[in-house]
């Protein structure tokens, strides 16, 4: 079921590949990164304010953390960064990592772990694979031998985790506990729904369904607990990455797209391709848990 609303150009940030768009409750701000520019950015919806760091590689996410700093996931490892110094931090690489992958996209959980996957940067081999980071240690968990990872997103309750696989426009799910992460298993064939599109960033709302960026697709997706379509939404770019709900009520829809891909004929037909996006969401989301460093 598509849903008809009002979707607006929030930022015309004209990002080669804006992700891991995220909700800062504290600050009261969307941060969201351009991986291939290295910048991170934040966007003030209620002043329209907005600017950009330049981080020192490529920076796939940045997630509100202890101490008033933001734990981030670049090239080469974990670094925190500090917003009012705009300082990078580099905290430690990620053991095993081949030298052609990348860190792409991350959440927490209501215990403040970190979850996130790594991606060969070339987009060829399926060297990725997904982590957690438990208050300074770094743990392989969650499936591997994946080309793009994307997600993993947790619910509210804390007890499910989904995986994306991008190539294989797949979306597993795994149960979860304070003990760690079981085996996953398949929850929504993407590629049956929308064979010339591929899932990419994911999340939970408050009604425990999930919504994924649906990057050649142009829309967001909404599935149910079961793995069942609920709705879309058409948003007016083709590329689209990930999705967050924000907003004091945490009933607006951010939404982040990508130009990396498209030629000058797509760059006409989607004019605000590369945008930050924003409507009024049919469902709340939930607070997220800040990541605890140590």
């Amino acid at each position: 079921m598509e849903i008809e609303l009002n979707v607006r150009q929030l930022l015309p940030s004209d990002s080669k590949l804006g992700e891991g768009v995220l909700w800062d409750a504290q600050r009261e701000v969307v941060w969201f990164v351009d991986i291939k520019r290295h910048f991170l950015w934040h966007y003030d919806p209620e002043t329209g304010s907005n600017a950009h760091a330049e981080a020192p590689g490529q920076i796939g996410w940045a997630i509100p953390a202890d101490g008033d700093l933001l734990l981030c996931g670049l090239k080469d490892g974990l670094y925190t960064f500090d917003p009012e110094t705009e300082h990078f931090e580099k905290l430690m690489a990620v053991p095993g990592e081949p030298a052609g992958n990348r860190l792409n996209d991350a959440c927490t959980d209501p215990w403040g772990r970190v979850w996130f996957g790594s991606m060969d940067d070339s987009e060829g081999s399926a060297s990725g694979r997904f982590y957690v980071f438990d208050r300074g240690e770094i743990r392989a968990a969650g499936p591997s031998g994946i080309a793009i990872t994307n997600g993993p997103a947790v619910n509210a309750q804390g007890d499910r985790i989904y995986f994306t696989d991008t190539t294989a426009q797949k979306i597993m799910v795994a149960d979860l506990s304070p003990a760690g992460v079981g085996e996953a298993r398949p929850f929504a064939d993407t590629g049956a729904l929308f064979s010339d599109a591929y899932p990419d960033g994911p999340v939970v709302d408050a009604e425990d369904h999930v919504w994924t960026g649906l990057y050649l697709g142009g829309r967001v997706a909404r599935f149910t607990p079961d793995g069942e379509l609920a709705a879309t939404i058409a948003i007016p770019a083709r590329d689209i990455t990930k999705m967050a709900f924000g907003g004091k009520d945490l009933r607006t829809g951010f939404v982040t797209s990508a130009t990396k891909d498209m030629k000058p004929a797509d760059m006409e037909s989607y004019p605000q391709a590369g945008s930050l996006f924003g409507f009024a969401a049919p469902v709340a989301g939930f607070a997220q848990t800040r990541a605890k460093l140590g």
